[in-house]
């Protein structure tokens, strides 16, 4: 089986505050098939920011939280994703919660879906890329990743950066297909907050999810990062996930499966995306 290294072409824009690139590797990288698909993947995740960034005063978690408008009449794409934050919410015993402490609005909560939004929109979008046949896929948004390879292909090498030094990988892991997260007070996106206390959590200063689904990846290392110190425990009882877990004091603590993804922690031009 051959496993030599088809054509790469990559591109990057900056979304939703961070940048978001697409790997592609086989044959006719630079048609126009494949730049019209690619196109329209920035042009749906600008889309997606539009409707669901609370940053942004027209967008419609801004308008739900300032109460003009309610889930009856947003978009279905809102009502989508509010069901899975709920289902969310269940799976995580709570420690996933888009509902956030603020005083200033109304009933003393606000609406944020952000934790579960990129990893929905991402997979979602990843999956209209698998119809370019012949080609493997790394699709990253901010270090949150989603792989696909085809048979004979060689797979994606992805880093885990040290939260303490962002320059020095602590694994390159090895995935064909699958995805890869990463949460905690160290990573892109800023502070995880206990739904329980309402504070910041820093007991784990970050928490790598590898996994099938991004979506669930994403949801399930905010729910461990909030979880603090019984996070790594709560991740062992999880079926098809591996995590990897930094402690505020730098103590590195795994799944008992993650060793599978692993390929080296010495070579830094080993890795070709981190997370």
């Amino acid at each position: 089986m051959s496993t030599s290294t088809p054509p790469r072409r990559a591109w990057v824009e900056e979304i939703m505050g961070m940048p978001v690139s697409v790997h592609l590797r086989g044959p006719g990288v630079d048609s126009d098939e494949v730049a019209q698909h690619i196109a329209g993947v920035f042009v749906e995740l600008r889309a997606v920011d539009a409707m669901f960034n609370p940053a942004l005063a027209e967008s419609q978690i801004a308008r739900l939280n300032r109460g003009e408008i309610d889930f009856s009449n947003c978009h279905p794409a809102i009502r989508t994703v509010h069901g899975l934050c709920e289902e969310a919410h269940t799976r995580t015993d709570g420690f996933f919660n888009p509902w956030l402490p603020d005083p200033e609005a109304k009933g003393g909560y606000r609406y944020d879906p952000s934790g579960l939004v990129k990893g929905w929109a991402v997979q979602r979008i990843a999956k209209r890329l698998t119809d370019l046949d012949g080609h493997d896929l790394c699709l990253n948004a901010g270090g949150d990743v989603v792989l696909t390879t085809v048979p004979g292909h060689p797979v994606w090498r992805v880093g885990i950066e040290d939260p303490a030094e962002p320059n020095r990988m602590l694994r390159v892991c090895a995935i064909a297909t699958g995805a890869v997260a990463t949460a905690g007070p160290a990573h892109r996106g800023g502070l995880v907050i206990n739904p329980y206390t309402g504070r910041d959590a820093t007991e784990l200063r970050s928490v790598t999810v590898a996994g099938p689904s991004l979506l669930w990846a994403d949801v399930f290392a905010i729910a461990a990062a909030a979880r603090g110190a019984d996070g790594l425990d709560w991740l062992r009882s999880l079926d098809e996930y591996e995590a990897l877990v930094v402690a505020a004091d730098g103590t590195v603590q795994t799944t008992g499966g993650w060793d599978r993804l692993v390929l080296s922690t010495s070579d830094p031009n080993l890795y070709s995306q981190t997370a």
